[in-house]
């Protein structure tokens, strides 16, 4: 779960408070569909207090579980960082699969309690309008309001929902202690009898609606790196702030539980049992303070929830798991599109589902004891190993309170989805493939990630601060140690395609027609004129063949193509006449097929034309004669925007800019510079943005991410200088320029900063609906840039 943390923790307590919002919640809501089940069915005096004490000890087993992982992984990420060091990539894609549907259940299930404590207070919220209930519209509104603020970046989030966490700590002490002093102290009778013949059943039935109180548990492990001092001091304070808020949801259960218990009514649909215990135990202004206090924090767990989202996402994307534009910041510096399919599923959920919190406490509750499972038995296989590496008693004694540890959140599990199944567990069978589906599908399509960008997206999954930059915070180890700066020694076949020159003479031209189409006519004449090459005019009809023996179809075409000839030779003399040998062809199809047909039979070397900006929405939907012809042609294309007719400037080639990032596929641009610069003289500049992000976007991390950095600048600035010698030693010296974080929105800073002529990039040749999802630097750049852009396909141009 994200927390913000706006400088380093000095102890224990201040962990609580940064952490514990989302699991000191969950006392909140776990005791009424609890009691609602063993009360209804008449078990409760049998089973009440068996659930709560297994409840109780299996928090006290994976507390303990944890203070093992907080000794070997002090990165930030925690039991994931565990399980994917024991078990490798299979556990990556199971644990961001879980952990998505974990943050979009916390936003729901905060929400949804968040309403019912509202309602409790305001019971006209259970009325309808229209189909839906009031509360599940107040759900939606608070959703989006939510996503609205975390969207606006952590400094606003903060500011709305701020710190809940100490007030629900001493609502909770406060009810704990009100207990005892009106009803005495009353721990949960155990009974035996709970886990015999018909009780049994409704024993793990109940179990398995409490477990929702062990929810957040993972995130002290990740808050260790949030710590001052040394790596055994900052796990020791992590566990803590475990033990702090842990220990407050323990004691709740065995005080306030059996209160609740004798107290509250489970079968009242109008006001939740935590509040009914509220009414009675505390006085009328603290129980209505109680009522606002659960309020924010629930609201807080849910800022939080969207909050964890975001920095999923931006790890995934930078291990290449999940497309750009998901994982793309906005202007705030956080991932928004994460929060808004949330808000968006969330919202569906609340209309049509409905907005209480057991109909999502199952499925919550599932999906922690996996990751919690799967923590247990890395935590079991490690050691394992340290045990054969060197006996001891303490080591062994060890391995078996966590092996009870690992069988006894496997059992839980096991219970909720038997318990569970039909009340929703059922959809991790669904949820879980499809998107371990989705994560494969994206890595093998954007391939591996850099050693330095494995490393950030692992921080950035277990990102727990994203405010500002700690004042001198210190150093904390990572779980591995940072990738050594990569030595450039490319292959005799890359070096040799840098010192090509690459033919541009043969160009085509296609015209529709109007004025902003024919702005492309001066830059083609002014290249046909520097390689003695010729210009091809192409202008196509977007027509089918008519049917056989429709004469008049068919003269209409011919028509067409009359025109269309006819202008073709009216603009081919102006270039005649510059003494630019000039051809012209009409074709009939889809304008790409076309081009990309005529480009192959005439032998050419660039296309060159002009593009009409449009969003990307419509761009996908509807798509545009210049982006069909981008996705699909094998040449090279010099595509801009046209200048407002009549104020066309001239096409220069001052200075050319080569953005590279150590590809094969992006060096195909180098032959092109190379032949440019050389041919005008221009400036060439080789532009390298580092693999990592500006650190100051991950606060109290900054000092991790600012090594990651300075590496990937490093690793980048030696690639760039050994292209550069090259080019050097062919005549054409070329400019070192490392900056920026986003490629699209680099490239565009640069050009304007730089004031050039020609933005050279390669092209994956992806387009339509992939071109969208895996979101293409190419396209935003071509209709973004105010200059022109060669683009150079990686695939060959065909013979």
């Amino acid at each position: 779960m994200a927390v913000s943390v706006s400088r380093k923790l000095s102890n224990a307590f201040e962990g609580a408070l940064a952490g514990g919002g989302d699991p000191a919640t969950s006392p909140l809501y776990v005791f009424g569909p609890f009691l609602k089940l063993i009360v209804v069915a008449g078990v409760a005096e049998v089973t009440f207090g068996a659930s709560v004490w297994l409840v109780v000890f299996t928090i006290a087993m994976v507390s303990a579980m944890y203070r093992l992982v907080m000794r070997w992984v002090t990165d930030g990420s925690g039991g994931s960082g565990l399980t994917e060091e024991e078990f490798g990539g299979w556990a990556v894609k199971i644990n961001a699969g879980i952990t998505f549907v974990e943050y979009t259940l916390t936003f729901l299930v905060s929400m949804a309690a968040l309403v019912t404590f509202i309602a409790d207070r305001l019971p006209m919220l259970n009325h309808k309008f229209l189909f839906w209930d009031y509360r599940a519209l107040v759900a939606v509104v608070l959703s989006v309001f939510t996503g609205w603020v975390v969207n606006r970046g952590p400094r606003a989030a903060a500011a709305i929902f701020g710190p809940a966490t100490a007030a629900v700590l001493a609502l909770l002490w406060a009810m704990n202690i009100a207990a005892v002093l009106k009803l005495g102290l009353h721990l949960p009778d155990f009974s035996w009898q709970a886990f015999t013949g018909p009780y049994l059943h409704y024993t793990l039935a109940g179990y398995a609606r409490i477990l929702a109180v062990m929810t957040g548990i993972e995130v002290f492990a990740n808050l260790v790196a949030a710590y001052d001092g040394t790596p055994e001091e900052k796990s020791r304070k992590a566990f803590g702030s475990l033990l702090i808020i842990m220990g407050t949801a323990a004691v709740t259960m065995l005080i306030t539980g059996p209160a609740i218990f004798r107290l509250a009514d489970p079968t009242n649909p109008e006001v939740s049992v935590f509040t009914q215990a509220m009414d009675k135990l505390l006085p009328p202004s603290l129980a209505y303070a109680g009522t606002l206090i659960g309020v924010a924090v629930l609201l807080s767990a849910s800022a939080a929830s969207a909050q964890g989202l975001q920095n999923l996402a931006l790890g995934l994307k930078s291990r290449h798991y999940i497309p750009d534009l998901i994982g793309r910041r906005n202007q705030h510096g956080v991932a928004d599109m994460p929060v808004w399919i949330e808000v968006g599923i969330a919202s569906l959920c609340f209309l049509f589902i409905g907005t209480s919190e057991e109909t999502y406490l199952s499925i919550y509750a599932a999906g922690v004891f996996i990751l919690l499972s799967m923590t247990g038995w890395a935590a079991t296989q490690r050691l394992v190993r340290e045990l054969k590496a060197g006996f001891t008693t303490s080591h062994a004694a060890t391995l078996a309170g966590t092996v009870i540890a690992a069988f006894l959140t496997t059992a839980a599990t096991v219970i909720i989805f038997a318990e569970r199944f039909r009340g929703g567990a059922w959809t991790y069978f669904i949820f879980i493939p499809v998107l371990y589906a989705i994560f494969t599908y994206y890595r093998n399509r954007l391939g591996a990630p850099s050693p330095l960008q494995e490393q950030l997206g692992r921080l950035e999954e277990a990102m727990w601060t994203l405010e500002t930059i700690s004042p001198g915070g210190g150093t904390r180890p990572l779980v591995t140690p940072l990738p050594q700066p990569e030595v450039w020694e490319a292959a005799p076949a890359r070096v040799a395609r840098w010192r090509e020159t690459v033919p541009l003479q043969h160009i085509l031209v296609p015209l529709g027609g109007t004025a902003y189409a024919e702005q492309a006519l001066e830059p083609a004449a002014l290249l046909a004129e520097r390689f003695g090459g010729r210009v091809l005019l192409v202008s196509v009809l977007r027509t089918r063949p008519p049917q056989p023996g429709d004469a008049e179809a068919e003269m209409a075409l011919a028509r067409a193509r009359a025109e269309k000839a006819a202008y073709l030779e009216r603009t081919a003399a102006r270039l005649e006449a510059r003494g630019v040998p000039t051809a012209t062809r009409v074709g009939m199809g889809p304008i790409a097929e076309v081009l990309n047909r005529l480009a192959a039979e005439e032998n050419v070397d660039l296309l060159v034309m002009t593009t009409h900006s449009k969003s990307a929405f419509r761009r996908w939907f509807m798509g545009s004669k210049a982006s069909k012809i981008l996705q699909l042609v094998n040449v090279p294309v010099l595509v801009f925007r046209p200048a407002p007719e009549g104020q066309a400037p001239p096409f220069l080639f001052r200075r050319l800019l080569a953005p590279l990032d150590g590809s094969a596929w992006a060096e195909r641009v180098v032959p092109y510079a190379r032949t440019l610069a050389d041919a005008f003289g221009s400036q060439l500049i080789l532009l390298g943005i580092p693999e990592v992000p500006d650190p100051a976007l991950y606060g109290t991390m900054a000092d991790v991410v600012a090594k990651l950095r300075a590496r990937a600048e490093a690793n980048i600035r030696t690639y760039l200088r050994t292209v550069a010698g090259v080019l050097a030693e062919e005549g054409v010296p070329a400019e070192i320029v490392v900056t920026g974080t986003e490629p699209d929105e680099t490239i565009l800073k640069v050009e304007e900063a730089r004031d050039v002529d020609l933005v050279l990039m390669s092209s994956h040749g992806k387009g339509g609906q992939d071109a969208v999802l895996l979101g293409s630097t190419v396209e935003r750049v071509v209709h973004h840039s105010s200059r022109p852009v060669m683009l150079v396909p990686i695939v060959e141009k065909r013979a």
